[in-house]
């Protein structure tokens, strides 16, 4: 799950490699946190599509 101190700190790190640039520890640190963010964003999704029910126009479920 994304929190939002996680959305606070990838938003700084992608502010700081703009500006003056990244350490090697801190690009780690950044391409951990986008994956997490990725992840969890495409759970998400799943979820959400999991969750669709197609229905035709008598009301009858599809698969």
């Amino acid at each position: 799950m994304i929190t939002q101190q996680m959305i606070d700190r990838i938003n700084q790190l992608s502010h700081k490699k703009k500006t003056i640039g990244l350490t090697d520890s801190e690009k780690a640190e950044q391409k951990q946190l986008y994956r997490e963010y990725i992840d969890a964003f495409r759970a998400n999704l799943k979820s959400q599509l999991d969750m669709i029910e197609i229905v035709d126009e008598d009301r009858n479920k599809k698969s």
